[in-house]
């Protein structure tokens, strides 16, 4: 039974700060006031002999202020900053496959797919989660939960791509897997493609140090 999962984009980042040149340019004005006034203060000083430390004062004083502008403003740069995007940890040998192909869903949900949808199970015909991808392109995903000494073969592959094309009218056709594939299915893969996300790449793509599949897959239309 298809499960529907229709989820909103809801962790869109904030959006950054830019440059602010009125900011930058109040801050160089202060400054160049306070050197000013303090270069008359030593200008007068240093009139008087007897005064030379009072210059010395007087110059020692606008550093520390021209410091403490610089050290407001980084400060101000560092508050407008949106909070980094804490890592998703999941622990995928735990899971079945139902909470498998949810676990991606979740991923597409979370770099920003719409539409997504869990249609594993009887007469998924091959697609266990579809979406669309940012871009507009239509993502078919095939999961698999298979254990470390279980790998995906070039039948499993050769299954999906029967269907994931002619069928779901891909644009971007994955398999993403919790172990590995074998050489002939990465190789069948490639001929078709397919892209092959195995536990490594899974990883990655969770933590975000990878790219999503959809970023993977060159620009093509459905069924080429």
């Amino acid at each position: 039974m298809a499960i529907p999962v229709r989820r909103p984009r809801t962790d869109r980042p904030a959006r950054r700060a830019g440059f602010s040149l009125r900011e930058t340019t109040l801050g160089f004005g202060l400054v160049a006031i306070f050197l000013c006034g303090a270069g008359a203060m030593a200008r007068a000083a240093v009139g008087d002999s007897a005064d030379v430390p009072a210059a010395v004062l007087a110059v020692a004083g606008t550093l520390v202020v021209a410091s403490a502008l610089v050290r407001a403003a980084r400060l101000r740069r560092v508050a407008a900053a949106p909070p980094a995007r804490p890592a998703v940890q999941v622990d995928y040998a735990a899971l079945d496959a139902d909470a498998f192909e949810q676990a991606v869903a979740d991923l597409c949900v979370r770099d920003g797919c719409l539409d997504v949808e869990v249609v594993g199970g009887a007469g998924d015909l091959g697609a266990d989660v579809v979406a669309t991808a940012p871009d507009g392109r239509r993502v078919v995903i095939q999961c698999k939960a298979y254990g470390p000494d279980n790998k995906v073969g070039s039948q499993d592959v050769q299954r999906f791509g029967g269907t994931c094309f002619a069928v779901h009218e891909a644009h971007v056709a994955a398999v993403v897997t919790t172990s590995e594939f074998t050489e002939p299915a990465a190789e069948y893969a490639v001929q078709c493609g397919i892209l092959c996300v195995d536990r490594q790449d899974l990883d990655d793509w969770t933590d975000g140090t990878a790219p999503a599949p959809w970023l993977r897959a060159p620009l093509q239309e459905a069924g080429s």
